[in-house]
């Protein structure tokens, strides 16, 4: 049985999503302030985060800043769950390294079927699209959030990780910088595109040998080749 940890503190929405969670065949932690949820995150087997933004004692995106920083608990997807719907939320939640984002209120079935989503794209996952975690010199382990070039390891930011990982997931396919904003940022293409350019130009600097694997298709995006298929 999957376990997940939901970190909220309005009592009435922890019964809520705790009886809907484990009506779906979920077994449900809660902890209703930031340092509780840390401790639990650390001490047990989690599957996913249910993470509100507003909590009693440390804002929610530090509570996943220190999860996504901690190699116990880095590989534990993170949803958020908010009452504020600015893009600029979205944004600095997928910074940090969060797997999903929902604005309350959020309908049960939407949530039930987001966190699912995220389930199959985990660790053991059976998504239609299994990621490939090497292409050419470049290498990913998902369980530690780990990239290399060549045997050596490249320091990456968490949605820096995410990014490389979309474009080795399809290697060979244009990525339109819409299409990044949708499937890395989780945000509508009404942002300013330049956040896509920004960031791949930063993901290739730190790629150094493997920065030419990621193609610029002019006037429409990205895509990563595999110098072996070339």
């Amino acid at each position: 049985m999957q376990s997940i940890l939901v970190v909220e503190d309005e009592q009435d929405l922890v019964e809520l999503l705790q009886f809907n969670l484990r009506a779906a065949g979920f077994d449900v932690q809660v902890a209703q302030n930031g340092a509780d949820a840390l401790i639990a995150a650390s001490e047990r087997t989690l599957d996913l985060v249910l993470l509100d933004l507003m909590l009693p004692d440390l804002p929610g995106t530090e509570v996943c800043r220190k999860l996504k920083a901690s190699p116990r608990t880095r590989g534990i997807p993170v949803i958020m769950v908010t009452a504020r719907g600015e893009e600029v939320d979205r944004v600095v939640g997928f910074e940090l390294g969060a797997d999903d984002f929902v604005t309350k209120p959020f309908s049960m079935r939407e949530l039930l079927l987001r966190v699912k989503a995220v389930l199959r794209r985990g660790p053991g996952g059976n998504d239609a699209e299994q990621p490939r975690t090497a292409v050419g010199e470049v290498r990913i382990d998902l369980d530690s959030h780990r990239a290399y070039v060549g045997g050596a390891e490249v320091d990456l930011t968490a949605l820096e990780f995410k990014l490389l990982h979309n474009f080795m997931a399809r290697a060979g396919r244009l990525q339109t910088r819409e299409t990044l904003l949708r499937d890395v940022w989780g945000i509508s293409s009404n942002l300013q595109t330049r956040t896509v350019d920004t960031h791949v130009k930063r993901l290739r600097e730190k790629l150094g040998d493997g920065r030419e694997m990621i193609e610029t298709v002019r006037g429409a995006g990205y895509r990563m080749v595999d110098p072996q298929e070339a």
